[in-house]
């Protein structure tokens, strides 16, 4: 029988995204809720603030380009009725003066377009750590290996693999739902950013990078391949104690 490992908080984090452009702000919102966070979305500021005030949220992703109330009149606003809740600023203006008045609102972090899906997870992660301390994500093992999901580090019998960020994505997303059949589709939208263009076969590429590394050739498979449909994690995973 295949064990889920157990990633529950305390309390589910919520994390409202204020984005108006669709295909990103649902990008956002599959990865984010993907993580285990709850997540609420929101096309403009006005809404957004509206959506914090009927459910207040743990951070806020916050695009700076809104077409009616932007950015810096959000943050402004909250921070002017004492509202510390994190925010991380998203635009595509990465002009110095504009970050710095992003930072001079209170903003917590700011992250310029194009990013990497990865690196925005990597963000939110770190905001929390520092505004939520007791929160903290698990180390995972399964099988000889050992998995360092804030670190990015995938460790066979304390042997560091050397595998690339995008590699890692793709094996956290099975490692964390282990049993559970992922198509490519879901991993192409869960591991590749909205103005990318991978095919099927690059999932199947990466995939078989990931066999290589993992050392399958060695014994059996820990991925497993679904006829027709995806991939899926075979072996149980558990939290490991810090």
């Amino acid at each position: 029988m295949v064990n889920s490992p157990v990633l529950e908080r305390d309390s589910v984090i919520h994390i409202l995204v204020v984005e108006d452009e669709p295909s990103l702000c649902q990008l956002l919102v599959n990865n984010l809720t993907f993580e285990g966070y709850s997540v609420a979305a929101a096309g403009d500021g006005v809404p957004g603030l509206a959506a914090h005030a009927a459910r207040r949220a743990d951070l806020i992703v916050l695009d700076l380009m809104l077409p009616q109330m932007d950015g810096f009149a959000v943050l402004k606003s909250l921070r002017d009725r004492r509202d510390e809740v994190p925010v991380l600023m998203l635009t595509a203006r990465g002009e110095e003066t504009d970050r710095l008045q992003g930072l001079s609102l209170g903003a917590d972090d700011y992250l310029v377009k194009p990013f990497s899906v990865l690196e925005l997870i990597a963000r939110v992660k770190a905001i929390l750590r520092r505004t939520r301390p007791v929160d903290h994500p698990p180390l995972l093992r399964s099988g000889p290996f050992r998995f360092d999901l804030p670190r990015l580090e995938a460790k066979r019998e304390g042997r560091m693999l050397e595998l690339t960020p995008r590699e890692f994505r793709i094996l956290e997303i099975l490692i964390t739902h282990p049993g559970r059949t992922h198509s490519r589709k879901e991993v192409l939208q869960l591991a590749w950013e909205p103005d990318a263009r991978p095919s099927a076969r690059t999932v199947d590429v990466h995939i078989a990078n990931l066999r290589r590394k993992l050392g399958e050739e060695t014994g059996a498979p820990w991925i497993a391949t679904v006829g027709g449909e995806g991939y899926r994690w075979v072996t149980s995973v558990e939290t490991d104690p810090l």
